[in-house]
């Protein structure tokens, strides 16, 4: 019990001010306080499953939960791309579980094209690693068995760096 009227007058401006200060922080709303809609698999999808239109659907979550990892913000981002790991039904779709899918695979021939100026060499050679658009791979040239490297072209041919 508070006897003394100064202890009183000190208790209720410490409450008025507690109330102040919780009165603003309720106004307050961060920004990461919203909602957003993410693309997520109507299914769940295994390694090397193709993402398409058909096994999406889209589903509301708490932006802040959505900023902790890079997750797909967009369909069409995700839309052709391969899962790397497994991608569980009604989740957000972390974009380090994606691939672009493979347009040479390992054992496979593969054309190989060598130009220089107006020379243009082609031939074939196997596949040493699977590999998507733009990737610097590996080939054994199946004349030679020499080892050649290249970069994966738009058609799935390997362009031949001079060695």
């Amino acid at each position: 019990m508070i006897d003394n009227p100064c202890d009183i007058r000190w208790y209720w401006a410490l409450l008025a001010g507690l109330c102040l200060l919780v009165a603003c922080l309720a106004s307050v709303t961060p920004a990461s306080a919203g909602v957003v809609r993410l693309p997520v698999p109507n299914v769940t999808l295994y390694p090397g499953d193709l993402l398409s239109e058909d096994v999406l659907s889209s589903k509301r979550f708490r932006s802040s939960a959505a900023a902790r990892t890079p997750v797909a913000r967009d369909a069409d981002q995700i839309v052709g791309k391969v899962a790397r790991r497994t991608l569980l039904r009604g989740k957000p779709i972390a974009l380090h579980a994606l691939r672009d899918p493979y347009l040479v695979k390992k054992g496979n021939p593969v054309k190989v094209i060598y130009s220089a100026g107006g020379l243009i060499i082609t031939t074939y050679a196997m596949s040493l690693k699977s590999g998507s658009l733009g990737e610097l791979i590996q080939a054994r040239n199946l004349d030679s068995g020499k080892i050649i490297t290249g970069v994966i072209g738009d058609d799935g041919s390997l362009m031949m760096r001079f060695q």
